[in-house]
């Protein structure tokens, strides 16, 4: 029931309508969806919206906007200038998370950071091509890589 309501209170935020038809369709999405996907939704129930969590998921928001940011500005260097010698490669890095979820926003936000892409998750390794290795060691390229990703990501989800 909590799910119906979120989802369609998101409904309303999104449409901006108080219109019959836009309320009668969010209505009955926000009805059905929870049926399609039972496990995120009914799995972390409305624990995710605590004030530590929220407060959690803006700070994250800020460093990966930070971490976005500095590196398209490192890869369009590259970009520009060719003669710039890279040294593209795939490292391994650890990770304390636990949870499938955990992992899955730490790969993501390592791939939508640009100069990395995971490529794989084994355990508690994530095998990722980097633009340029700095490092083959675990520890380091972990903490190059994942940063402050991962203390953040562990605060919200863990």
């Amino acid at each position: 029931m909590q799910e119906t309501i979120i989802l369609f209170i998101l409904w309303l935020g999104l449409t901006s309508s108080l219109d019959p038809q836009e309320l009668i369709t969010g209505g009955i999405l926000a009805i059905i969806i929870p049926f399609l996907t039972p496990y995120p939704l009914s799995n972390m129930g409305l624990k995710w919206l605590s004030p530590k969590r929220i407060l959690g998921v803006v700070i994250y928001s800020l460093v990966f906007l930070k971490a976005l940011f500095i590196a398209n500005i490192d890869v369009a260097k590259r970009v520009l200038s060719p003669g710039l010698n890279i040294n593209p490669g795939i490292v391994k890095i650890k990770t304390g998370l636990q949870s499938d979820v955990g992992k899955m926003l730490l790969a993501n936000s390592i791939t939508l950071t640009p100069g990395t892409l995971t490529v794989d998750i084994d355990g508690e390794y994530l095998y990722i091509h980097w633009i340029d290795v700095e490092t083959k060691d675990i520890e380091e390229a972990t903490r190059i890589i994942a940063g402050d990703f991962e203390n953040l990501i562990k605060s919200i989800v863990e």
